[in-house]
């Protein structure tokens, strides 16, 4: 698995502020509705419900909102890069301007794992969060994103 099987060039957004984490998450979830086709009322809610299960802000400015959809058929991201970062409860208190949310089948078990440990590793690493905050330019995300990190095994 590597991020450009679940990540399409249109889910790669750059939005000027967030006023909120619910705001955030809206956002987040019409981009999964245009990319996708995922319905947006149950993207939100399935994020927020995630979150109320503890905060998903991972810190150094990064938060990574995933969520199970019944409808969903298949694992999708949607990255977004905060121009003016957000105040996200993240476990380091820090406030968040790379997000990248995970929507999985509900019953997609190891594989939903697998992606979101693999984006994990991507957003941990220091070279790429610097090209990321370093470019405007949604292709370019997109670039630094799908070459970022090499898979390895989860």
């Amino acid at each position: 698995m590597d991020l450009s099987s679940i990540l399409r060039p249109e889910a790669v957004k750059v939005i000027s502020e967030a006023s909120s984490k619910k705001r955030l998450f809206l956002r987040l979830a019409e981009i999964a509705e245009a990319a996708y086709g995922i319905d947006a009322s149950l993207a939100v809610e399935a994020l927020l419900d995630r979150e109320r299960l503890g905060p998903t802000g991972v810190g150094k400015g990064v938060a990574l909102p995933h969520a199970r959809l019944a409808l969903a058929t298949q694992i999708h991201g949607v990255f977004l890069k905060i121009e003016r970062p957000l105040d996200y409860d993240a476990v380091d208190r820090q406030p968040v301007d790379l997000v990248f949310a995970l929507f999985a089948p509900e019953g997609s078990g190891v594989d939903h794992l697998k992606a979101l440990a693999l984006i994990s590793r991507t957003m941990r690493d220091s070279a790429v969060c610097a090209k990321l905050r370093a470019n405007d330019n949604p292709g370019t995300l997109y670039t630094v994103l799908t070459a970022g990190v090499s898979p390895q095994a989860a």
